[in-house]
């Protein structure tokens, strides 16, 4: 998976988490605020079955289902990231994805990879070879 492939993911799968967040905590305002719930106190003793309740119960779950689908698409893309880095030659981007994706720190690795990190999969420069001159001749030697 190349870098640009892991950056949409992250910044794709980021929006649903963000959006989703704010589906669920929009909807359930709405139905504190509509008495959908009904109150004993502090707390929710029952609900008030109606067309706007189902609206919302709706609006809530299409939130958690973007937020699980983010958390998902957060998962892949530290995945490939650590696989790209992987690849490197130098091997300090992979151990600190890997140990601070472990570590429960995986947001703030892949953030500091999708702003500094190196592409695996893009190839090493080769080293020039030598002018065909330099190569002995053996097809001369006969």
């Amino acid at each position: 998976m190349s870098k640009p492939t892991i950056t949409r993911l992250f910044v794709g799968s980021l929006i649903a988490l963000v959006g989703g967040v704010l589906l669920a905590v929009l909807a359930s305002l709405a139905a504190f605020a509509n008495a959908v719930f009904v109150m004993n106190g502090t707390d929710v003793s029952g609900i008030v079955l109606s067309p706007l309740a189902w609206s919302l119960i709706v609006i809530t779950v299409i939130g958690i289902v973007a937020i699980i689908g983010g958390a998902i698409g957060q998962f892949i893309a530290w995945i490939g990231a650590v696989l790209n880095t992987s690849r490197l030659q130098d091997k300090t981007w992979f151990v600190v994805l890997l140990v601070v994706g472990l570590l429960s720190f995986g947001f703030v690795a892949m953030l500091v990879y999708v702003i500094a990190g190196p592409d695996g999969t893009v190839a090493a420069p080769q080293r020039a070879q030598e002018p065909p001159h330099s190569q002995p001749m053996h097809w001369l030697a006969r």
